[in-house]
């Protein structure tokens, strides 16, 4: 699913984020991503989604090289992922419903299409009664899963949850994962990024820590030290 081949990315400014960094993520697992704060965390996640490029060094998401692929190609690759924010970054004048709609409008869906699985969806996520609320009527937990719910509805091959957890409660929190992890035994490949280590250690999967622009511990589960 995911190849890095010694990776590098070097900004503008001087700034080192990754160095010869290498990791494979396999069809259907499910990946914690940790570190401290500016240990390249973003910065793998966005070459993954081509909002940056690396510096040297080969990507690979499904068949696609990312350093060979055209701007205009861009958009089809992040077709096949769906997105999960610390924000939510949701539409405040749109509905439930809407919210996650929209994500198909993006791609072309039929409106029968988007009222078969819009309500599909809502109810994997256990939000099928706040359809017709706007977010500020959710609670933050709520407010996330219906980000989870747009980032499922185009049933994306990959996940990718940047801090998802950042802004609910620790009991959420675990009901947040634990919803991805149900996601995860359909077949969808998750990469989470996360600071919590209560959830690391309690969900067991594999983990891999990065510093300073590299990875030091790649393993199924342990607990880790990061700020």
């Amino acid at each position: 699913m995911i190849e890095f081949k010694n990776v590098s990315k070097t900004y503008a400014n001087g700034t080192h984020a990754l160095r010869d960094l290498s990791i494979s993520v396999d069809d259907g697992e499910f990946v914690f991503i940790v570190g401290q704060s500016g240990a390249g965390k973003s910065t793998f996640l966005k070459l993954i989604t081509c909002e940056e490029r690396p510096t040297s060094g080969d990507i690979i998401v499904g068949e696609q090289h990312l350093p060979e692929l055209k701007r205009s190609e861009v958009p089809y690759l992040r077709r096949m992922m769906g997105m999960v924010f610390q924000d939510f970054r949701l539409i405040n004048k749109m509905t439930v419903f809407e919210n996650v709609a929209f994500a198909m409008h993006v791609v072309g869906a039929s409106t029968r299409e988007i009222h078969r699985r819009v309500p599909y969806i809502l109810s994997l996520v256990n939000l099928q009664d706040k359809a017709q609320c706007h977010p500020r009527e959710l609670s933050g937990g709520e407010q996330q899963r219906v980000g989870l719910a747009r980032a499922l509805v185009n049933s994306p091959k990959l996940l990718i949850a940047d801090e998802p957890t950042g802004n609910v409660d620790p009991a959420l929190s675990f009901e947040i994962v634990d919803l991805l992890t149900q996601i995860n035994k359909r077949g969808t490949t998750i990469l989470m990024v996360t600071h919590e280590q209560s959830l690391v250690r309690h969900f067991q999967r594999r983990t891999v820590e990065i510093n300073s622009g590299t990875v030091i511990s790649d393993t199924c589960s342990r607990e880790v030290e990061y700020d």
